[in-house]
């Protein structure tokens, strides 16, 4: 009899988290950890309902109303930066999905990568800052690293253990996000409100805006170069509406492997869990019938200057990623309050990349520093003409 896997789900409450949970309970899995920010009433839901070990709330006061509101259960309330390290490291574990949203889910990555515990990753700011150093730690320590990110997860699947010699390149679609076919002069006066239209896939917030800049499909350029180690020049992005293809690889032969799919989160979070193995899905099953054309496109590096710059950044090395990073977290956090216009989103990134202190091979620490000069950077000019 199979062993009932246990897994551990750092941003419970955020939307990854939560399917991940549909997943958890489709699958019969046992919870250790779950880490939320500060949505009390649905973490204590969570909990109540999966009973984990622990419960890591960030929110100070939060972690007094969740504590009192559990404490007629075993579950151990914690809060502060060791005990969410804690969280991610606790061996109990055989996989923790790391679902964090922004820097905060780097030193995460790194504590669940020296536990040695099997890491589902969500958080792709842990390789866009610090991909050389999270690859380098992973191969030491023999962790597996699994993609959650629909496109990468498509990319593995295509790869399906090939040796990435015998690849040509990756292609990785890009839906376009709300703006598909506007140009720069059209998007001064578009608002939050619009940029979150997006077309086929319900995310959060910021993720939502990214798609719309597309920063991040330049934050998912960077994080398959790490992940599967290839070059900028052998990864390619197409726009795809649809959002049915969630990736490609071109094989040297010329052979293109797609991976087709519903547009729902769901499908990759449970391969990551259940991989190697393949299980009946909580979410529909394609009908491409019912879908009709699909439909390709190149990206607008010109009316979209975020996806060549996130390029570019990755080429140059060293800590510009997580400049680049830094400042579109600070950015995009002003757009959504209404603080800036859209187009001040790529002013305010350029500038702080175009500050950075370089630093050829930075450390955790570095990355760290890194990204709060971008966040003072973009808070210093925000209202700059």
């Amino acid at each position: 009899m199979n062993k009932k896997k246990m897994v551990t789900i750092l941003g419970s409450t955020g939307s990854i988290g939560t399917q991940a949970l549909d997943v958890v309970q489709k699958m019969g899995y046992g919870v250790v950890a779950l880490a939320a920010g500060n949505n009390v009433t649905l973490l204590e839901e969570q909990c109540r309902e999966f009973m984990p070990r622990v419960a890591f709330i960030n929110d100070k006061k939060g972690y007094e109303t969740l504590k009192e509101h559990l404490s007629d259960t075993s579950i151990s309330v914690v809060t502060g930066e060791d005990a969410l390290l804690e969280c991610a490291s606790m061996k109990e574990a055989d996989i923790v999905l790391n679902a964090l949203l922004g820097i905060r889910g780097l030193k995460p990555t790194v504590a669940a990568i020296n536990a040695g515990i099997t890491l589902a990753l969500a958080n792709k700011e842990s390789l866009v800052t610090a991909g050389e150093y999270v690859m380098s730690l992973a191969k030491e320590k023999g962790v597996s690293i699994i993609p959650v990110d629909s496109e990468h997860s498509a990319i593995f699947q295509c790869l399906g253990g090939s040796d990435t010699k015998n690849v040509k390149r990756l292609i990785i679609t890009a839906s376009g996000g709300a703006f598909f076919g506007k140009t720069i002069k059209e998007l001064e006066n578009v608002k939050a409100s619009d940029a979150l239209k997006h077309p086929t896939w319900s995310m959060g917030k910021k993720i939502t805006i990214d798609s719309a800049t597309l920063m991040n499909k330049g934050f998912e350029f960077v994080e398959a170069a790490h992940l599967f180690g290839m070059s900028a020049d052998n990864i390619s992005v197409i726009v795809h509406r649809e959002s049915i293809i969630h990736s490609m690889v071109e094989y040297n032969d010329g052979a293109v492997i797609a991976q087709l799919g519903s547009p729902d989160m769901r499908l990759p979070i449970q391969y990551a869990m259940t991989y190697p193995e393949r299980t009946i899905s909580v979410a529909d099953p394609l009908d491409l019938l019912k879908k009709g054309t699909l439909h390709f496109a190149e990206p607008d590096m010109e009316n979209f200057p975020l996806l060549p710059l996130a390029i570019d950044c990755f080429k140059k090395g060293g800590n510009l990623c997580a400049a680049l990073n830094g400042a579109d977290e600070a950015a995009v956090a002003l757009f959504l309050d209404d603080k800036i216009g859209y187009n001040d989103i790529y002013r305010l990134i350029k500038g702080a990349v175009d500050n950075c202190e370089y630093i050829s091979s930075p450390t955790i620490d570095d990355v760290i520093k890194t990204d709060a000069s971008a966040r003072e950077y973009v808070a210093k000019n925000a209202s700059a003409k």
